[in-house]
């Protein structure tokens, strides 16, 4: 996707998200928003919002002298997230559809988002999300691509919707234990998007295979990513892509049997899919 106008205006706007993230005084907030408003004139319009992001967020980090932004952010999403895994297991151990129960605690996950234009609570998604059905419903395709597939790459999007993706891929190699699952992370620290360390830390490396993607953007990038990462994305028989971002950077795609799940949190990738602000959403590229 392209940057539209809306994303400008968005973007901008981040940069007051992160002078509250980082507590920044007065002076610096102003310094923030006046660097991204200039950069703002030079934007690109033939570049996605996620690579637009990508030097916006390098520029404030270093107007800010801190190379993690949302460091401390990140880790307050991991542990909130982490006090719902009780519930989620037990709602998982009582379903009678454990696929579709997981799929969906993925997508509720997806509320951490802290670059969206609209944000979500994600105790109140939770309540809900189980009852609520997909805005695009490809759900059926879905299940059915995963039980041929030997190869499946995970996209990862925020911190804190990591620690379900975890109960997600679990999930999937209980159900499919012939496949192998890879997971991609961030290459640097970019917005509250996963890295490396998070994932790491969350148990990553021991239940799948832990790809840092190389990517610096906030969406899987594809020509920014290692070597090892395309030749892993490319050659995978399913894609599962979480998040606007990701969504963003692989629509279009060079490659087919791409499943985006994703809650839509902007009008842009509303209208883009032709659905509203709020809807969930599991489609098939």
């Amino acid at each position: 996707m392209k940057i539209d106008e809306a994303c400008v205006s968005c973007i901008i706007n981040q940069s007051v998200k992160v002078a509250n993230a980082i507590n920044a005084n007065k002076t610096l907030s102003h310094e923030l928003t006046s660097t991204v408003e200039e950069l703002s004139k030079k934007f690109s319009r033939e570049n996605t919002p996620p690579e637009i992001a990508a030097y916006v967020y390098e520029r404030m980090a270093q107007v800010a002298n801190k190379k993690d932004l949302y460091a401390e952010v990140k880790e307050h999403s991991t542990q909130k997230a982490k006090s719902f895994l009780p519930f989620l297991y037990e709602k998982l151990k009582t379903t009678s559809t454990p696929l579709y129960t997981a799929t969906k605690i993925a997508v509720a996950g997806n509320v951490i988002d802290l670059a969206a234009e609209v944000e979500f609570d994600l105790e109140e998604e939770l309540e809900k999300i189980f009852e609520r059905e997909f805005a695009h419903n490809d759900f059926a395709l879905f299940e059915e691509r995963l039980k041929s597939a030997k190869n499946i790459v995970v996209l990862g999007d925020n911190a804190g919707e990591h620690i379900f993706d975890y109960l997600f891929i679990e999930t999937l190699q209980k159900l499919y234990p012939e496949g192998e699952y890879y997971y991609f992370v961030r290459g640097m620290p970019i917005i509250n998007d996963v890295t490396f360390k998070e994932a790491k830390e969350a148990g990553f490396d021991t239940l799948c295979h832990l790809i840092d993607s190389g990517v610096d953007t906030p969406g899987f990038a594809y020509t920014r990513a290692t070597h090892e990462a395309k030749n892993f994305f490319d050659e995978a028989d399913l894609v599962i892509s979480k998040g606007m971002g990701n969504y963003e950077s692989l629509t279009p795609s060079h490659r087919d049997n791409i499943f985006f799940l994703l809650k839509v949190k902007c009008n842009v990738v509303a209208n883009s899919l032709g659905k509203s602000v709020g809807d969930i959403i599991c489609k098939l590229q």
